[in-house]
């Protein structure tokens, strides 16, 4: 009885040890959805060519749960998003966004490949290919379809 009391101890004990189990802090969750602090910094200090439309971005004026701020743009070089970049700030619509190659956003948006928020869209929460400063790598899109949820 001792012997197969210990024996279960030390096969529990090895088992334990053997599971690889990465810790919690190891763990990456990949997405494009930036804070508002981040897309400030980003519109501050990127080279590329911004142009804004919607809403004026007002960084003392209180959070509305309904604005979003999509930066969309031409270029992708290396793991950079840059080049002539439209920034829209404001509610629910459907934006023209054609030539754009990435994109990042403060809340979830979905890009599409046909004009009008028609045809493939995806949802940048599942950006397929990160790229640097919260940029999604978006080829083809031709809408971005931003909700009010």
């Amino acid at each position: 009885m001792q012997f197969s009391t210990l024996f279960v101890t030390v096969v529990l004990a090895v088992a334990a040890i053997a599971s690889p189990v990465a810790p919690a802090a190891d763990v990456q969750t990949s997405t494009s959805i930036v804070s508002e602090a981040e897309m400030a910094h980003f519109l501050a200090t990127t080279d590329a060519e911004l142009t804004f439309i919607g809403e004026a971005i007002n960084p003392l004026a209180k959070r509305s749960a309904q604005t979003t701020t999509v930066t969309f743009c031409s270029k992708r070089v290396g793991n950079i998003c840059g080049g002539t970049c439209t920034v829209y700030s404001g509610g629910a619509t459907c934006l023209d966004a054609a030539n754009t190659v990435c994109m990042s956003a403060t809340k979830d948006v979905g890009f599409c490949d046909e004009t009008g928020c028609n045809g493939n869209c995806n949802a940048m929460s599942t950006c397929g290919t990160q790229m640097g400063n919260g940029f999604c790598f978006t080829p083809n899109t031709q809408s971005i379809l931003v909700s009010s949820l």
